[in-house]
Parts: C-alpha cells; structure tokens; sequence
C-alpha cells in the first residue's frame, strides 16, 4: 500500500477516473462526494473488488469548513492520514451573464476555491507535521486564459485556485509538494452535455491533436506528479489541453 489518498468529487467524470488511476497504483483511496451517491456507492464496490484495496466513500460538501473537519476526522480515524489530496470538486453553474446571480456567483467561488482551501488547509499541515504529502489541484485553462463570459464566475474560480496553488506551495515547502492541473476540453458526459453539436466542433478546431481530451489521461498526470519520478515539480500549473490555441 504506497499510501491513502483523498479525491474530492471523486465519484464522476475526472474524479472517479483519478480514483481509478490511484487505486490502480496501490494507493488506500476515499471517495469525497455531494451530489452523486448512487455513483460513489458504485465506484466504492467496484474499487474494493478490482483493485483489492481499502476504499471509502464519504458525503462532504467541501465549502463546508466543519463538514471537512468531520470528513478529514472520518478518514484519519478509520483509515490513517492523507498522503495525497486531490482538490477535484467544482461546480461549473455556467449561463447568460446578465442572468447569472450573486447567489450563483459565490457559490462556485465556496465550491471551487474555498472548498480547496478548507482541504488544504485542514489535510496540509498534517502533512507538513509528518514531512511529506502531496497536493493536487484541478484547475481549468478558464482560469489561465480561455474566457467565456457565460462561465466567468468558474473562470474566477480556477484563476483564484491556481493562486491558491502557488501560495499553498509556499506555505507548505520543503516536504509537501503542490502542484495544478489545467485540463483543457475533457470528453466527460457533464464536460459534452448541453452544448450545441456546432459549438463543440469549433472549439475541437481549437484544439491542435483535433480531439477532446479523456479523463484517464488527467488521471496518468496526477499519478506522475505524485510520484519519485515527480520529486523536483513544485509550485506549478501544467496544462492539459492537446495544445488548445485559446489558452496559449
């Protein structure tokens, strides 16, 4: 067993994909889920009969600073501390910007941004008391310089996490790692739907490899940032986009 890592929205699309990865490497895993429990009940007995692993499923809304103290309690008490968070959960409540709200506003802003702070803040300094530990934030290259004005509250979000990022890097160092991923267009079910079938090919024309990219290959990134082979990458945004032209 390499270690126990957390994934918060961790029962679909890139999460549940990352869960996957992790599990496949060894790694203890707890699913963080909100929304999707029939997902993350599935994922869990999936989890535990492929990969022969210790696998949690736990309900926490992230925005929540008392729910994640009771979810990090949860985990540490059951399985052991957390040697890898994986900050995924984020709410993308995308729509016509004279229509958009405050209300909506701020709460992709707890979601996205204070929900990453909450787990950072409780789950990295345990890590920095033990010496080790790494961080992963899932960004977006709306939050580099992809603009649309119908998500510009989730664009603000991922600009502020990739901020968070740096500073959590800072404030962590030598010995626990922090590091973002931006993945650009995803081929999930959530990424796809909705948006209109000429929309999709234009942005796919942006793309310079001409396809969308899979959840597995966000997940083989973070399973390479969290290892040896990963030990001089600190305090950096990477970029996963299949060389998208709007976020160069």
């Amino acid at each position: 067993m390499k270690g126990i890592a957390l994934v918060t929205g961790g029962a679909k699309g890139i999460g549940k994909a990352i869960v996957e990865r992790l599990a496949g490497d060894g790694y203890d895993v707890v699913i963080n889920w909100l929304t999707s429990e029939v997902q993350a009940e599935q994922l869990q007995a999936y989890i535990t009969d492929t990969y022969h692993v210790r696998c949690m499923a736990i309900c926490c809304d992230v925005a929540d600073e008392i729910q994640v103290d009771e979810m990090v309690n949860t985990v540490e008490r059951e399985m052991g501390y957390v040697d890898v968070l994986v900050n995924n959960a984020a709410v993308d409540l995308s729509d016509l910007f004279y229509v958009k709200t405050v209300e909506s506003f701020r709460r992709t802003l707890d979601v996205n941004v204070i929900g990453a702070y909450n787990c950072a803040r409780r789950i990295g300094s345990r890590m920095k008391e033990r010496g080790k530990g790494h961080i992963i934030n899932i960004s977006s290259t709306n939050g580099i310089n992809t603009y649309y004005p119908m998500s510009i509250d989730y664009d603000a979000s991922k600009a502020a996490l990739n901020s968070l990022t740096h500073n959590l890097a800072v404030q962590f160092a030598p010995d626990v790692h922090v590091n973002g991923i931006a993945p650009g267009f995803i081929g999930t079910e959530s990424e796809l739907d909705g948006y209109e079938d000429a929309f999709l090919k234009q942005e796919c024309e942006k793309i310079l490899v001409k396809r969308y990219g899979k959840p597995e290959e966000v997940a083989s990134l973070v399973s390479f940032l969290i290892s040896d082979q990963a030990d001089f990458i600190n305090n950096t945004i990477i970029r996963i986009d299949g060389g998208q032209i709007g976020s160069i």
